[in-house]
């Protein structure tokens, strides 16, 4: 066999070569002091450039397996020593990319790369064989990527625009089935941790801009953010979500200017199917979170239709404080208290002021004032809080009449407060038809659902909330809600005990188990769960009036006389809804007085009204002449 002629083993990048034979770098010419460990690490970064390279795979190519060392300390020393060689930062990379949890990726291009890299590929392979088979059991997470080295020959760099980078989806990726996916909190690498907020915001927009696609679940915010700053394997976290893919990465800002860089991996086999980094002034961060939308639909293969491409094309450049107040209102709106959605409205008006054209903080503004005037909250009258919300909707609509959400807050309104059944479940439809990921549509949908009896329709639309949020509290409240309305009362309990132990301090779980208690006849209990409402609602009217309708319920007239008191008092100094005293004579089976109230609470267009036919705190009244008429005259379909 002839002897295989001699290959190039220098590279060069930048001012830099390195020659892999001598093991020596030069910078200009200049030898440079880089040996041992961290050298090893830059060559294998520069083996594999523009792919990310694991923890795992540095420490089994350094490290032997016989050796016993903190390896997490000492690759992390060795980086920083290449970092420091090169006069690179980790904060703003020019050659060394960190990737949380995974490992780091070298970034700049590289000229030389000979007939080794075969050898490499094969090497890495191996080196992944081993990692594989001694795995330890360290603590935090370290990642597994999907070498990219074997497949090199389908990877093509391109360089477009604004200095953006991205690769294709690797092979497997056609391989890997992704219809559903969560994004993961961007991780903030800039040096000031005050931009932890617009990392946020970014991840933000990435799961909005996902959402829109309509053949791909997305988990909705509220879930996707309990996991910032988990060390949880990505495998682990795809089986609580429910998900096949996960999208994690980070967010630079330096001035004007933003660094993101996004991948993805399928969660179950924890592979690497592809990543993207993109620059760009910081006005355009909308555009670019689009442009990322976009790819990951390439990655996993979905198609998207015109509308779908249109609005993802369609991202506008928006003030950056206005869109940090917008998320701030979501923020406190998802709290759903009178202090958050009093905070929330606050944020939603700035957002607004400061971008009138931006849809979204119109719809959140009509969201919160929908709630504002709604039984339990009481914080405005109700026709002043809807009619506000109706303009806020409107000016949303005008602005962009594609946009979900406002098709929902619109529905919401007309059903709960126009009473207009038939147009109010077409917008229902609509929004969902607009975007299928738009959780509070199904959530308001299976309401809607409840309060006309179509029991199953209610919970199969609750529970699609439940899978874009499956770690929201409203959205575990709205399957407890679905299961109660349909008299399925244990079932009720046993979701809203879990609520609580989420969060105790979550008021309306402690009102629906309230209610399911009392439902059940279970009154002591169901008075203490109204009693914890009243304290962390800020006694609320409606936590006396449950009260006291739970004690009229159980014989207890004396008890229930008092809540009517308490009532009257309270109303001297605020506003105490009519729907409140005509629970207590409900339960009290004091038919005049209770109809008495009902008609007061129609006049007002109390949102309570709209349970009347399906919650068991009105059956008693339902053999009432007066019944049916009061139904017939709210516009209840037959």
């Amino acid at each position: 066999m002839e002897p295989t002629p001699n290959k190039s083993r220098v590279l060069k990048f930048g001012v830099f070569e390195i020659d892999l034979d001598a093991g020596e770098l030069r910078k200009s010419g200049m030898r440079q002091k880089l040996a041992g460990q961290p050298f090893q690490v830059l060559q294998l970064l520069l083996e594999r450039p523009q792919e990310i390279v694991t923890r795992d795979e540095l420490q089994h190519r350094i490290w032997p397996i016989d050796t016993f060392v903190d390896y997490d300390l000492a690759l992390k020393k060795a980086v920083n020593r290449v970092r420091e060689v090169l006069g690179d930062s980790a904060e703003s990379p020019r050659f060394i990319e960190t990737i949380p949890r995974r490992g780091y990726r070298f970034i700049a291009p590289v000229d030389g790369k000979g007939t080794w890299a075969a050898s490499a590929s094969v090497e890495s392979a191996l080196i992944k064989k081993a990692g594989a088979e001694r795995r330890p059991t360290r603590g935090p997470r370290v990642g597994i990527a999907l070498g990219l080295g074997a497949v090199a020959a389908i990877l093509l760099l391109l360089v477009l625009g604004s200095n953006k980078f991205w690769s294709r989806p690797s092979a497997t990726s056609t391989a890997l089935q992704i219809r559903s996916l969560a994004v993961l909190p961007l991780q903030n690498l800039s040096a000031d941790p005050a931009q932890d907020y617009f990392s946020d915001g970014i991840t933000d927009a990435l799961i909005t801009d996902l959402a829109q696609i309509g053949s791909l679940k997305v988990i909705s915010r509220t879930s996707s953010m309990q996991y910032k700053q988990t060390h949880k394997p990505l495998p682990e976290i795809a089986r609580e979500l429910n998900v096949d893919g996960i999208v994690e990465g980070t967010v630079q800002r330096s001035g004007q200017r933003v660094r993101i860089t996004t991948q993805l991996i399928h969660g179950a086999s924890d592979k690497h199917v592809w990543a993207e980094t993109y620059e760009g002034d910081v006005r355009d961060v909308l555009a670019l979170e689009s442009k990322v939308a976009r790819s990951v639909s390439r990655a996993i293969e979905i198609q998207l239709t015109p509308v779908q491409k249109s609005q993802l094309a369609g991202a506008t450049p928006i003030d950056r404080e206005a869109y940090d107040l917008y998320l701030k209102g979501r923020y406190f709106w998802n709290k759903r208290d009178r202090e958050g959605l009093t905070t929330a409205l606050k944020y939603f008006q700035q957002a607004a002021e400061k971008e009138p054209g931006y849809a979204p903080a119109q719809a959140g503004l009509a969201d919160t004032y929908s709630l504002l005037g709604a039984s339990g909250y009481d914080v405005l009258p109700r026709a002043e809080a809807m009619e506000k919300s109706r303009t806020a909707v409107m000016r949303a609509l005008l602005i962009d009449d594609k946009l979900a959400e406002a098709h929902a807050s619109l529905a919401f309104l007309i059903y709960s407060y126009d009473w207009d059944w038939t147009t109010a479940e077409k917008e229902f439809q609509r929004a969902i038809a607009l975007n299928p990921n738009c959780a509070p549509a199904h959530q308001w949908y299976s309401e809607y659902l409840n309060d006309l009896g179509r029991k199953e329709e209610a919970l199969a639309q609750a529970q699609a909330s439940l899978t874009l949020d499956p770690l929201s509290l409203n959205a575990n409240h709205n399957v407890a809600r679905a299961h109660y309305f349909a008299g399925r009362f244990d079932q009720a309990i046993e979701i809203s005990q879990k609520i609580v132990e989420m969060d105790p301090n979550f008021a309306l779980a402690h009102l629906r188990l309230g209610r399911a208690y009392a439902a059940k006849g279970m009154y002591q209990p169901a008075v203490k769960e109204f009693q914890q409402f009243s304290k962390l609602s800020g006694d609320v009217p409606l936590a006396t009036a449950s009260i006291g309708n739970a004690l009229a319920r159980a014989g207890d007239r004396s008890g229930a006389v008092r809540s009517l008191n308490e009532l009257a008092m309270l109303s001297k100094h605020r506003r105490v809804p009519s729907i409140c005293f005509a629970l207590v004579y409900a339960g009290l089976r004091d038919n005049d007085q209770a109809f008495a109230w009902l008609e007061k609470a129609y006049v007002e267009r109390s949102d309570f009204l709209l349970v009347l036919k399906v919650d068991p705190l009105f059956e008693g009244l339902h053999d009432d002449p007066r019944f049916e008429g009061l139904v017939r005259r709210i516009g209840f379909p037959s």
